[in-house]
């Protein structure tokens, strides 16, 4: 036997009885005379031997991506980490159904889509009967003061002005201060300031607000205003938050208290009401919970008068009987109301509910590592816990 006739050679005996290696490919004959062989001697294939051995770790390493690894348990007699993992658990539960659930409702998937609409009535002062011709501008105009005719350049637009200036001075004598001539619409406006409130009786006055909303996504529209056959509806009806909450007219006076401010506040030089109408519609409990909500805020309170109150100018122009051109310059003093409208409205759907149960589960699980790593870092019996945790295959 070849084992008994190369005793002494230890690698010869290693790789003759490797069954998994075989013995024709660790060992070749050489015709190399040998007092110890006959016809030759087995000469060990160091070479081969190495690139093999490189070969089936390679391999071992490949297919050591399939394995499966188990997660395992262990039963922790710890009451404090106990405590702190239930409590982490009920707290993450808490959570998902009380704020994402319940509060935010993150089992729907929503829309948004507002369309509004308003209609106002104001009164104001006017300046009658212009004509474009040549007059003096107003002495409240500084660009326009002058003392010589060099102070008014021809042609040149009266800065904050009512025209353009013709090259004149107009003053009443030598020694006094002027103002420029100009071009324009004559009379100029007469810089006017209410003594009185002209909007005195306005505030039992009525506002019409009639509003749409769509949300396209869930093919839902609705109005605010109520759905009925009776014609006279909209004649006697008033905006009452219980009694009427689908009346569109609103009073005046109305909607100022609801502003926090008395109208007579506003009689004299106007302001501005900001309205907001909210739509919060959950289409899973049907098309009567969908209804609008009334927010009111006047936006024009300052600590500086000269911006507080609201008006605007606009004119109407005529002809004469002789063909000349007239107009006539309003300033108009009222209530401005500036519509806002937010919505949204939410329905049920498989995609968020389970993307918000999945993020629950994530969370549980980030509970468990952090009471992992304290079993395994902070812990005075830590090694022992670690031994277990990680035992590998025997």
């Amino acid at each position: 036997m070849l084992m008994e006739k190369f005793p002494s050679w230890p690698w010869f005996r290693k790789a003759f009885t490797r069954p998994d290696l075989g013995f024709r490919n660790r060992m070749r004959p050489a015709d190399v005379s040998c007092s110890r062989c006959r016809s030759g001697v087995w000469v060990h294939d160091t070479q081969s031997y190495s690139s093999r051995m490189a070969g089936s770790f390679f391999k071992g390493r490949i297919l050591s991506l399939f394995d499966y690894k188990t997660e395992k348990y262990i039963i922790a007699k710890n009451k404090k980490v106990g405590v702190l993992y239930r409590l982490i658990q009920l707290s993450i539960i808490g959570y998902i159904i009380g704020w994402v659930f319940v509060s935010k409702k993150g089992y729907q998937e929503t829309d948004t889509a507002i369309q509004s609409s308003v209609i106002t009535k104001l009164k104001g002062v006017s300046t009658p009967n212009q004509k474009l011709g040549y007059c003096a501008e107003s002495p409240k105009v500084l660009d326009g003061h002058c003392r010589d005719d060099e102070d008014c350049e021809e042609e040149k637009m009266v800065i904050a002005g009512n025209g353009i200036k013709s090259g004149r001075c107009l003053r009443k004598d030598e020694n006094s201060t002027g103002t420029c001539e100009i071009y324009g619409w004559c009379p100029i406006e007469r810089k006017f300031k209410p003594r009185k409130p002209l909007l005195l009786n306005a505030e039992n006055f009525t506002i019409y607000i009639k509003n749409f909303i769509l949300f396209p996504k869930f093919q839902f529209s609705k109005s605010n205003v109520l759905e009925t056959s009776d014609d006279s509806f909209l004649k006697k009806c008033r905006f009452d938050e219980q009694l009427y909450p689908y009346c569109p007219i609103f009073r005046l006076g109305d909607i100022t208290r609801r502003a926090g401010y008395n109208f007579q506040d506003m009689a004299t030089f106007g302001g501005s009401i900001g309205l907001l109408i909210e739509w919060d519609c959950d289409l899973d409990k049907g098309y009567s919970n969908c209804n609008p909500h009334y927010h009111f805020t006047r936006l024009d309170v300052s600590n500086n008068s000269i911006s507080t109150g609201f008006n605007f100018r606009h004119t109407r122009y005529f002809k004469n009987a002789a063909g000349e051109s007239y107009r006539s310059l309003f300033k108009v003093y009222g209530v401005r109301f500036n519509i806002m409208v937010h919505g949204k409205a939410g329905m049920f759907s498989i995609i968020p509910t389970a993307i918000n149960v999945g993020s629950g589960l994530a969370l549980m699980g980030a509970g468990a590592f952090f009471c992992d790593m304290i079993l395994l870092y902070l812990m005075k019996k830590s090694d022992s816990y670690r031994e277990r945790k990680f035992e590998g295959p025997k």
